[in-house]
């Protein structure tokens, strides 16, 4: 068990469980690592109803809803598409608070735009505008997935405080 991980993850679900939130996530390139890091914890049913993995456009578009013009425009790894994941996240399930992830984890895909290592998220309370943020890790791609999963968290623990 990562440490780091569940730390987060805790705090996130005592902020969760103290506001009666439900969190929803949409992930691409950590294909389910967030959901997995939350449902660590145990009790973790009381404040995390679900989780989508859409790791291809295709998916984002049929699970989430995201515009085939958002990605054509933009690109899968765009916080356009991290946007419109966690809109998706919240119209498909009954959770207060989505949060969404995209990004080039490696070693190949990245280009001079999008290297390896960019990663866009948001997270979207019910009724509000998400906030987007783009990060760029550095390492191998098991280390960018988990930068990924870390920012995330820290991410939502931000998003609950506000």
């Amino acid at each position: 068990m990562d440490s780091e991980l569940y730390r987060l993850a805790l705090q996130a679900g005592r902020a969760l469980k103290a506001k009666g939130w439900m969190l929803v996530t949409a992930e691409s390139c950590t294909a389910g690592w967030v959901a997995e890091a939350v449902t660590m914890v145990p009790g973790s049913s009381e404040w995390f109803e679900r989780g989508f993995i859409t790791y291809t456009d295709l998916a984002k578009q049929q699970m989430l809803g995201v515009q085939t013009t958002t990605l054509e425009r933009h690109g899968a790894v765009s916080e356009q598409t991290v946007r419109e994941m966690a809109a998706g996240a919240l119209a498909h399930s009954p959770a207060d608070l989505a949060l969404a992830v995209s990004g080039v984890a490696g070693p190949s895909g990245g280009t001079p735009a999008k290297p390896v290592g960019m990663v866009c998220l948001a997270w979207g309370l019910r009724g509000r505008e998400p906030i987007c943020a783009t990060r760029h890790f550095p390492g191998d791609r098991e280390a960018v997935r988990r930068l990924a999963v870390i920012a995330a968290l820290e991410g939502l623990i931000e998003a609950l405080r506000s």
